[in-house]
C-alpha cells in the first residue's frame, strides 16, 4: 500500500477523523483523547497508531504518558488531506462537541 492510499485510508474512519480534528490545533496526551472521545483506551491507542503508521501523527513519551501531534505535511496529498479538517469541522456539527470538550481539557489536562 502506498502512503497516500494509507492517508486516505486513515480518513475513511470517524475516529481517526475525530483524533485528527481534535490534533490538529495542539499535542494532546492520550488520557484526554479518551475522555473526550469517550472512548475505550485500546480503541483509541489502536486508530493512533493506524494515524502514526499512515504518517499523519508523531508520538512524544514523557514520564508515563504519551502525547500525540499531527505530522507537518510534506507533499501536495498530504496537504490538501489536512486542509479537509477545517471543512469537515464546518460541515459536520457533531465535531464541534469535541472540540468544546478539548478546549476544557486543555485547561485542566488529567494528565499534568
Amino acid at each position: 500500500m502506498t502512503s497516500t492510499e494509507k492517508k486516505l485510508r486513515a480518513f475513511s474512519d470517524r475516529t481517526r477523523l475525530r483524533l485528527l480534528l481534535l490534533l490538529r490545533k495542539r499535542e494532546m496526551c492520550v488520557c484526554d483523547l479518551v475522555t473526550v472521545l469517550k472512548s475505550p483506551q485500546p480503541t483509541i491507542s489502536r486508530n493512533l497508531a493506524q494515524l502514526r503508521h499512515a504518517g499523519l501523527v508523531n508520538v512524544r513519551k514523557q514520564g508515563f504518558w504519551t502525547y500525540y501531534s499531527l505530522v507537518p505535511p510534506h507533499g501536495s496529498v498530504h496537504s490538501q488531506l489536512l486542509a479537509t479538517l477545517d471543512a469537515c469541522l464546518k460541515e459536520e456539527k457533531s465535531f464541534a462537541k469535541d472540540q468544546r470538550l478539548a478546549a476544557k481539557l486543555s485547561r485542566a489536562s488529567l494528565c499534568s
